[in-house]
């Protein structure tokens, strides 16, 4: 092989960008090689790398939430990652599932053992499993897997169409490593093109679901993060307006509808108020939410009227609570409903009923001593410049912020699809890479010791994170799960670093700041280019349940 003869890797790189990829989220292997001589030698495709293969994964996933954020409307950003065979594929496993849980359009592409050792006959080839396929079927949305040089381009674009189809989510292609290392006569692949089929509601359903909301007198609009993956900010503004439907959003959900709007009822779904509301609706319209744990307040929300229910995932429908199901993207079920609901005139009732909803959450928050944890969320925020995407791991401020957090111009994306631990950080990082920053990282000190690493990642591309690090000195939301139900916790106290002197030996700005002063520190951090890190040492508390206690 020479070093201007195109091999199996320039074939992959070529079917990338011709599919609408610009950056590749990308850790060399041994059995991998051929990729990346493919990227060393193009100027298609920009390359970010990690230290550690499950960040690489959740970098890839922030990139390609963050390119859906931007621009909601516009193509579906599959955002590649590539990764070598065995451990370094594994690695990513745990990642790809949260990319699974939020519907997340992840393109990964690892290579395998030579072609001859496919099929499971332990060869003894170096990273060898009997069958790495089967790993990740029931994790992504499809495996696919390359056995010449020629089935690269097809696979890739079916994969592609895949992962950039309603509802979106990761996918997986296998290329052996003497597949990448082939050499080739195929001519340069520029026409590849993915096609996603649109997701269509059928007509009859649709006529029914009008005819129960235009019927209604109590109508209630529950978004979820379907609803917003699929861009329909504007239909659902123009459906809620239509019908006087005041609209909560779930978690995952944050942003699709206006947070000051004045039918929004924002989304303090752990709130008891919230999941009584819900539940009073006469008709309650379910946009993209199968309804799952947090969704239904750990399975206490009890609805007593009828149920529409528009979800993508055909596995979700109905899954939780019967409903008139109907399998569709979001967008295009609004844009139908929009044809037929009628239209009414506000006579106030549904505004009031929203006020008084978030008045009676106020008032639970109020008896509560929560003013640190009130102020903190509030004091990030304001610190947050207008557009920046921001990034938050499983710790208790995050779990604050699925209820408070104003995502208006500062969109929200967490871990809790999946629920796993890492993910502020590199999450970050691949917004940053995505838009260019700033992107803001927020992590307890057990959660960001999981991407620690990756403070070298952010110096070597010059990303533009800065990294909140709230140190409580443990599992702070463990702790008090384990203290609430036992009284006491166990494996929860943790050993640390000096976060700001570690992230100082990265050549990163770092701040020890105070429960006073996070605020200025933070929009310094952000006002600032390139990486940095304040660290919060502070002990927050969780807001009291009411589904083990109905208030």
């Amino acid at each position: 092989m020479t070093s201007t003869e195109r091999i199996g890797g320039d074939v992959v790189v070529e079917t990338l960008h011709a599919l609408g990829a610009d950056t590749v989220f990308g850790l060399p292997g041994q059995h991998a090689l051929g990729l990346f001589e493919a990227l060393r030698r193009t100027d298609d495709l920009r390359v970010i790398s990690s230290r550690v293969e499950n960040n690489l994964a959740f970098a890839a996933d922030g990139h390609a939430r963050a390119r859906l954020a931007a621009d909601p409307e516009g193509p579906v950003p599959v955002t590649p990652m590539i990764v070598s065979t065995g451990p370094g594929a594994l690695l990513t496993l745990a990642s790809l599932q949260e990319s699974r849980a939020a519907s997340v359009p992840v393109l990964g592409i690892s290579s395998q053992i030579p072609v001859a050792g496919l099929g499971g006959g332990r060869h003894g080839y170096l990273h060898e499993l009997p069958d790495q396929q089967a790993s990740f079927r029931d994790v992504v949305k499809s495996v696919h897997v390359v056995r010449t040089v020629s089935q690269i381009p097809t696979a890739l674009r079916e994969a592609w169409e895949s992962a950039a189809t309603a509802p979106y989510g990761p996918v997986w292609v296998e290329i052996p490593q003497d597949i990448l290392l082939a050499t080739t006569d195929l001519p340069q692949i520029t026409s590849v093109t993915a096609r996603p089929a649109p997701l269509a509601p059928l007509p009859e359903l649709v006529t029914e679901a009008a005819n129960l909301l235009g019927a209604a007198k109590n109508p209630v609009i529950l978004a979820g993060g379907g609803a917003l993956r699929s861009g329909a900010r504007a239909e659902l503004k123009a459906l809620a307006e239509a019908l006087r439907a005041p609209v909560l959003s779930t978690f995952g959900g944050k942003g699709v509808f206006g947070w000051d709007h004045e039918l929004s009822g924002r989304s303090w779904l752990e709130d008891w108020h919230s999941t009584e509301f819900l539940s009073d609706a006469d008709v309650l319209l379910v946009l993209g939410s199968g309804l799952g744990e947090l969704s239904s307040n750990y399975r206490e929300f009890a609805p007593r009227g009828r149920m529409i229910q528009v979800e993508a995932d055909l596995g979700k429908l109905e899954s939780n609570y019967p409903a008139l199901g109907i399998h569709a993207d979001v967008r295009l079920a609004l844009h139908a409903l929009l044809e037929q609901v009628p239209f009414r005139q506000s006579d106030g009732v549904a505004e009031k009923a929203v006020a008084d909803l978030l008045a009676k959450v106020r008032e639970r928050l109020d008896g509560q001593p929560l003013e640190v944890e009130r102020k903190l969320i509030d004091d990030i925020r304001a610190a947050v410049p207008e557009g920046t995407q921001t990034f938050w791991d499983m710790t208790i401020a995050a779990y604050w912020a699925w209820s408070a957090w104003n995502p208006e111009g500062a969109p929200i994306h967490t871990a809790q699809g999946a629920g796993g631990l890492g993910y502020g950080l590199p999450g970050a990082l691949g917004g940053a890479a995505a838009t260019g920053g700033p992107a803001l990282a927020v992590s307890g000190d057990g959660g960001a010791m999981y991407g620690v690493a990756e403070l070298a990642t952010a110096v070597q591309h010059g990303l533009n994170v800065t990294w909140l690090v709230i140190d409580d000195g443990g599992y702070g939301i463990l702790r008090e799960y384990l203290t609430g139900a036992f009284g006491q916790s166990t494996a929860t106290e943790l050993a640390r670093p000096d976060f700001a002197a570690l992230a100082k030996s990265f050549g990163v700005s770092a701040t020890e700041s105070s429960l006073d002063t996070v605020g200025k520190d933070l929009a310094e951090a952000l006002g600032t280019p390139g990486p940095s890190v304040v660290v919060l040492p502070a002990l927050l508390k969780m807001f009291e349940p009411t589904h083990l206690e109905k208030k």
